[in-house]
């Protein structure tokens, strides 16, 4: 009889024992309730215990959190409908306010990320949503940050994945990029030719001076032109040819005599 009144009480023990014991992971602190009063003192990774009946463990995760944002369609402040889409890492540096200031923390700070997202949508240009995501995420993260640091929360980051255009909006930017592409395409060439203008000036400018090295060029010219193999081939007259024959004729000009250019006297009848 007092055999079995033993089994039981240390039965009845045992299982208190496993009532009131419970395990807290590394990444988690525990928070106890005591008459539904929060107590203040956290319970640390490891075995811990409660009085059954009198206390309630609510374990409160310390890792980083992702928390994606559901693509939100907005207008840009020019006129530009876009879908957007984020997400945010947090995690909680209180437990306290995180488990006793709002009802669910995840659902709060997904609500507020959204709102946020929509209202970075209407305050930005289509052009910073494209090409000025780092300085939109700093915004956003300080938006989403004001009231979750009431709730025991920090903001690790926060990111724009991906910002969704009309099918006619890219059609209209395609063409942009493609007008933008050519004018630069034409600026170069424009740039190559005034540079080779150049060039050729002064190169023609040195050869003027030096007449035998334009003579030289127009030799180099005629082989480039053999060289092709062509069954007719022009040759230029050269100017100073001209030149000479001209320089010439008037040295022969100023050569001829007076009485070779007057006629002879008529002789009278004796």
């Amino acid at each position: 009889m007092v055999f079995d009144i033993v089994i039981g009480v240390l039965g009845l023990a045992a299982l208190g024992l496993a009532s009131s014991a419970r395990v807290i992971k590394q990444f988690e602190q525990g928070l106890v309730f005591r008459f539904g009063r929060v107590q203040q003192a956290l319970r640390g990774p490891g075995l811990t215990m409660i009085v059954p009946g009198v206390d309630r463990l609510k374990k409160v995760n310390l890792q980083i959190v992702t928390l994606p944002i559901p693509a939100q369609d907005g207008i840009t402040r020019d006129n530009v409908t876009v879908r957007v889409d984020a997400v945010v890492y947090f995690k909680v540096v209180d437990p306290v306010k995180a488990v006793v200031t709002v009802e669910d923390y995840r659902f709060a700070m997904l609500q507020v990320a959204q709102t946020s997202l929509r209202s970075i949508i209407g305050k930005s240009e289509l052009d910073d949503l494209l090409s000025n995501r780092e300085r939109l995420n700093q915004g956003l993260e300080l938006m989403i940050d004001n009231p979750a640091v009431s709730w025991g929360i920090d903001i690790d980051r926060v990111e724009i994945k991906d910002v969704a255009l009309p099918e006619s909006m890219k059609r209209s930017m395609s063409r942009q990029a493609e007008a933008e592409r050519e004018r630069r395409a034409r600026i170069i060439t424009a740039d190559g030719e005034l540079q080779a203008s150049l060039k050729l000036s002064e190169a023609a400018a040195r050869m003027a001076d030096t007449p035998a090295a334009l003579q030289l060029r127009l030799l180099q010219t005629i082989v480039e032109v053999a060289a092709e193999k062509n069954s007719t081939l022009v040759l230029p007259f050269p100017v100073e040819l001209l030149r000479f024959l001209e320089r010439a004729s008037a040295h022969i000009s100023q050569q001829v005599t007076p009485s070779e250019a007057e006629p002879e006297p008529e002789q009278l009848p004796g």
